[in-house]
């Protein structure tokens, strides 16, 4: 007991130490005082999307969630492109080398807003998981992959950190990309919420899958070289972490893409037998 109690207590310590380098702009911000909220958040996230979410609709039928899902979606799209431009104008367009871009920890106005920019990026992850909380509503339950579901578990739970410890420079590269992404995926998802009178204009659904793939490679090559020249930047673990995800979900993505599009198993139904609709997966 004497053992476990002295264990806690360092433990303690130990954190308590840790907050002292974080950024104190950041502390009183929704959710950023302790990483705990967020982790019971996601957590229970895990839990509803991979087991008592199936249970429940078991015996149910699929909920109709279109004009939900048209909404949702349309409204991620505006709220990407308003993110990226935050992006930009807080750093990556107005003063930022795409080099060793150094945190800037000062209270400026554009600092504040590169702060409060990737703050907004932390929360959206939040937002984002209603992808799987729909799969699940509507039945879709192949939908929710070991990839779908590590996505949307790992990037709030890291972003905690950056925005904690680290709201800027560098490390935002990645999240802008994704944004950029983001605009074009769900952009897609909208269209095919709309039905079958859109799927036409989905041929490109092979390519979306390959531009992410390019946001990957782009993140995994502009974090790697760090390790190849000096730059101090204030907190390296995170490159590390920022280039281990590049590599883990181009990894990752490969192996979709090989099974969805090489091995033709979600191929477009353009390509299986000449008409214009595509696979409905979504």
């Amino acid at each position: 007991m004497a053992f476990n109690n002295t264990l806690t207590s360092r433990a303690v310590l130990l954190y308590d130490e840790w907050l002292k380098e974080a950024d104190p702009r950041t502390e009183n911000w929704l959710l950023m005082a302790s990483p705990f909220p967020q982790t019971v958040i996601i957590a229970a996230y895990i839990y509803f999307v991979m087991s008592l979410g199936p249970r429940l609709m078991e015996n149910r039928k699929p909920f109709d969630l279109k004009r939900p899902m048209i909404i949702y979606n349309f409204s991620i799209v505006v709220f990407s492109i308003y993110l990226v431009y935050e992006f930009l104008m807080s750093g990556w367009a107005n003063g930022y080398t795409y080099g060793c871009d150094l945190v800037d920890y000062s209270s400026s106005p554009q600092a504040l807003r590169m702060a409060w920019t990737c703050w907004l990026y932390y929360f959206s992850k939040f937002i984002e998981m209603l992808d799987t909380i729909f799969f699940v509503l509507r039945k879709k339950n192949s939908q929710v992959t070991f990839l779908h579901v590590f996505h949307h578990s790992i990037m709030p739970f890291t972003w905690w950190f950056g925005v904690r410890f680290s709201a800027g420079g560098l490390g935002t590269f990645h999240a802008l990309l994704n944004c950029i992404v983001h605009v074009i995926m769900y952009t897609y998802y909208a269209l095919s919420a709309l039905g079958p009178a859109y799927q036409k204009y989905l041929w490109w659904k092979k390519y979306m899958t390959t531009i992410q793939l390019v946001q990957f490679v782009l993140i995994t090559a502009h974090i790697g070289q760090f390790f190849m020249k000096d730059c101090s930047y204030q907190f390296p673990v995170f490159l590390y972490v920022i280039g281990s995800y590049g590599l883990i979900f181009l990894f990752l993505f490969l192996n979709f893409y090989y099974h969805a599009y090489t091995k033709g198993k979600r191929l477009p139904k353009v390509f299986q037998n000449g008409n214009y609709l595509l696979k409905k997966s979504e």
